[in-house]
């Protein structure tokens, strides 16, 4: 017998019945509030263009290294689900690949990405039954001919979700063409994040390439270390006119730096050379981090430090596959010695906003929520890839609120690639949200009025004040 796709109203609340009830009162509050999406990394293109989504398969396979490293782990190749590998082949039948994929949702159990596809096959498409081998071709279809509706076009679906703002993630090189057409021919917001990873990171492979090519764009010499933060501070005015009002910045540790210019020259002449290894990149990145801080100073934008990703772990999969394939893995790191320099320059200006990431949980209370709960430029960001979970949102909670409190953190966002899954990434967000407060409701240490007011500056005023929108 086929399983029913039911959302019970009061999943993620807690299960003792007063509780619960608090719980469902605080989420009637802010379930329909606008969604503010700061950070994240869907194709501007699918709003320049509106041009419909295709199929099943490239919605919600080919773009979500969640679903890549569960069925990876599990293994089933990329190329049977239809992602070639370079100068390989695929599988080119999508049905094929769905089927693949339905076969195995049940690896999904008690992971956020089957809460969050759950939410979207029932929520956007209607679907009544449980996806599965038996289900796979009413999935497929069902599916793939609502995409062709003009109301499942990108802009549609936008309005649809109520987003207010949606944030997308470009490269310091990106001539932002995608933004220009979205500003001119829509009403919809959809701005663009910096992003200088390609160029101020230097083990990248393409960094030098990437450097000749911010030379050419920006006029400013970039072997000479004054011109190349030129060239950096140029394409964050470039950005900024795109509407952006937030920097990213995904380096692996968060350590910063305070070098001389002589020093900084000398980092740059190697890397342009021949290569920085190790320390020395360590070091070219920690400098970059405190030049960022410098400007955001100066220009107001929002800066996050996306630390603790081991990038590109599997060395087999990157070489024949590439990046964002599931192969990041989570890191040990350390923010108080590291972010030191940095915050000695520029911690105590309350007029700039640095946002902490981490995916070593370890720190939450020892370091992030201490750090955020000192300085004026510090706040916490969410939950993060991993974490952001039911139980990871939970643990965040409880390690951070009492020591940061609610108000050194920025609320919610989704980082995604899935476009998709943004109205259900947010509505686990509220649901974790409200049933946190409502134990601390139960436990008298809010009252009720306080803990639906900070549910709604959790679910879209923090988040709002702290990017500037």
């Amino acid at each position: 017998m086929q399983a029913p796709l039911e959302l019970h109203p009061d999943r993620f609340f807690p299960v003792e019945p007063s509780v619960r009830a608090i719980a469902r009162t605080l989420f009637a509050r802010i379930e329909t509030l606008p969604i503010i999406s700061p950070h994240g990394h869907t194709v501007p293109a699918w709003f320049a263009e509106d041009t419909p989504f295709e199929d099943a398969t490239s919605m919600f396979l080919w773009p979500d290294h969640y679903v890549h490293r569960m069925l990876y782990s599990q293994g089933v190749t990329l190329a049977e689900l239809g992602i070639a590998p370079n100068g390989g082949t695929a599988e080119t039948d999508r049905r094929k690949c769905w089927k693949r994929f339905a076969e195995r949702y049940y690896l999904f159990r008690g992971t956020p990405s089957r809460t969050w596809l759950d939410h979207v096959f029932a929520e956007v498409f209607g679907l009544k039954l449980r996806l599965s081998a038996e289900t796979a071709d009413l999935y497929y279809d069902t599916i793939t001919d609502a995409l062709k509706k003009p109301e499942f076009r990108p802009r549609a679906l936008f309005k649809r979700f109520n987003i207010e703002v949606l944030a997308t993630t470009e490269g310091a090189t990106d001539l932002l063409k995608d933004h220009a057409k979205i500003r001119s021919t829509w009403d919809g917001r959809v701005i663009t994040t910096f992003r200088p990873d390609d160029v101020a990171d230097p083990d990248r492979e393409d960094f030098a390439q990437n450097l000749a090519t911010l030379e050419d764009l920006t006029g400013e010499n970039t072997h000479v270390w004054g011109g190349y933060l030129k060239a950096l501070a140029n394409r964050r005015a470039f950005f900024r006119a795109h509407g952006a009002t937030a920097t990213d910045h995904g380096f692996p540790t968060a350590k910063a730096a305070d070098m001389s210019v002589a020093e900084c020259q000398r980092l740059l002449d190697v890397a342009l050379r021949d290569k920085l290894h190790g320390s020395e990149a360590e070091m070219f990145r920690a400098q970059i981090l405190t030049e960022m801080a410098k400007m955001a100073a100066d220009d107001g934008m929002t800066m996050q430090i996306h630390p603790g990703a081991y990038r590109n772990h599997n060395p087999w999969l990157f070489a024949n596959y590439g990046r964002d394939r599931g192969a990041d893995l989570p890191m040990r790191v350390s923010f108080v010695e590291p972010l030191k320099p940095l915050l000695d320059r520029f911690g105590n200006d309350p007029k700039l906003t640095i946002i902490l990431f981490t995916l070593d949980e370890s720190n939450y209370a020892r370091e992030l929520a201490p750090l955020a709960g000192h300085y004026p430029s510090l706040k916490l960001g969410p939950a993060w890839w991993f974490h952001d979970s039911p139980e990871g949102m939970m643990r965040y909670f409880r390690s951070m609120t009492e020591t940061a409190g609610f108000y050194n953190t920025c609320g919610f966002n989704d980082d995604t690639r899935a476009f998709l899954s943004i109205p259900a990434r947010h509505n686990l967000y509220r649901r974790v949200t409200c049933a946190y407060l409502a134990e601390l409701v139960a436990t008298h240490r809010l009252d009720e009025a306080e803990a639906a007011e900070i549910a709604v500056d959790l679910a879209y005023n923090l988040p709002k004040a702290a990017y500037k929108l």
